[in-house]
């Protein structure tokens, strides 16, 4: 909590390299959830996090839900032996691990199939493409999105997230 009042925005990875929620010690994920102005990153390849705690991530935090890849070297690459940084990564499966220890080493996840995982999970598709576009826009401050509830008109933009055509 005192990082979100201190003013972090953002919790990297919803549920991955933190502590789970209990109902005394609510940690990093129940003080996001707790939090208005927190957005809430997720990882949707089904490795990472599953279909149900997706589902209650999106009802506990409507309109704050972001997806990310994490995607690694590897993604939309045919399974076998990669490299993150330093690390010996091995991916069987679409599904990257490292090599000693086997902990989960990143993801080969694209943002269309992060879209349809979400989607297949129960999450409307209005929802699941706010997730993947609107959001994340909201997180980073581009001031070219609407706020919730306006409409959005067709726009480009620069890699600086500028408007450069309509």
């Amino acid at each position: 909590m005192a990082a979100f009042d201190a003013g972090a925005s953002v919790l990297t990875h919803a549920f991955n390299g933190m502590p789970g929620m209990h109902h005394r010690e609510p940690g990093p994920l129940g003080a996001a959830l707790d939090c208005a102005h927190v957005t809430l990153e997720l990882i949707a390849d089904l490795v990472h996090v599953h279909p149900t705690l997706m589902r209650l991530l999106f009802s506990a935090a409507s309109g704050r839900v972001a997806l990310v890849s994490d995607a690694m070297s590897a993604t939309g690459c045919s399974d076998g032996a990669y490299a993150l940084g330093s690390l010996e990564v091995t991916v069987t499966g679409g599904v990257a691990r490292l090599k000693e220890g086997g902990s989960i080493a990143g993801s080969t996840l694209t943002m269309d199939r992060a879209v349809r995982h979400v989607i297949s999970s129960g999450i409307s598709v209005s929802d699941a493409l706010a997730a993947a576009t609107l959001t994340p826009a909201w997180a980073m401050g581009l001031k070219a999105f609407p706020s919730p509830g306006e409409a959005l008109e067709p726009f480009l933009t620069d890699a600086d997230g500028n408007t450069v055509a309509a």
